[in-house]
């Protein structure tokens, strides 16, 4: 497991990586796993049980993609990213987006009813810091909704998965990304991330109550909860 303050993670060079990958990145994404991103966002959606007229920040936004699947809810969603290439990207998706650091969100305390990101918050160099400060701007009572990488607890799909990961996902990024050396580091944090309980210790050890997580695509990602 990588440990805070990792150099590779620096956060300006952790945004112009995603600056660089940035024209490309939805569309390599989808590839990559099949078509199955659709179906985590909705997910993500769903685990989050948003309510018209709730505030709900999205993390690591990128280009917008997760916030309007998000808004369908009838939430108030603002997202938030890093890198000004991603936000850039955002196309014809009309959902209020705005360029920040997961550790430091220029927000108050208590501002949201819910706070959500999908795989991004492996690639923040400081775990424990960016849940610390999730909690901050949620509510008392607000929840927090992760969507990241995990892995697979039957041994022959963990083994399986972990080729995948090491050896053809570069292959594929090799084809269809606009920097294919920027998913050799992605394939690096998948293989480095915490399992699904070591994750959820984390979280506990942050402050966040009713600390729970639940399978998607047989454990290669998980939804972890938590509240406030």
């Amino acid at each position: 497991m990588s440990e805070p303050n990792t150099p590779r993670k620096e956060p300006r060079r952790v945004a112009a990586m995603f600056d660089r990958v940035a024209p490309a990145y939805d569309r390599t994404n989808t590839v990559m796993v099949a078509g199955q991103d659709r179906r985590w966002r909705k997910s993500t959606r769903e685990a989050l049980s948003l309510q018209p007229g709730e505030r709900c920040l999205d993390l690591g936004a990128g280009t917008g993609i997760s916030t309007a699947e998000l808004a369908k809810s009838g939430a108030d969603v603002i997202g938030a990213d890093l890198s000004l290439g991603m936000l850039r990207e955002h196309g014809e998706r009309q959902v209020p987006l705005v360029a920040a650091d997961a550790l430091r969100l220029p927000f108050a305390d208590d501002t949201f009813n819910a706070v959500t990101g999908s795989f991004f918050i492996r690639n923040v160099d400081d775990l424990d810091g960016c849940l610390a400060e999730i909690l901050r701007v949620l509510q008392p009572g607000g929840r927090l909704v992760l969507c990241e990488v995990s892995h697979p607890k039957w041994k022959p799909y963990r083994a399986a998965h972990g080729l995948f990961v090491k050896r053809i996902l570069p292959k594929v990024a090799a084809r269809v990304s606009s920097d294919p050396e920027a998913y050799k580091y992605l394939a690096e944090t998948v293989m480095d991330w915490p399992d699904q309980a070591a994750f959820a210790e984390r979280i506990v050890k942050a402050g966040y109550r009713k600390v729970a997580w639940r399978n998607l695509a047989g454990g290669a990602v998980a939804l972890h909860r938590g509240f406030k």
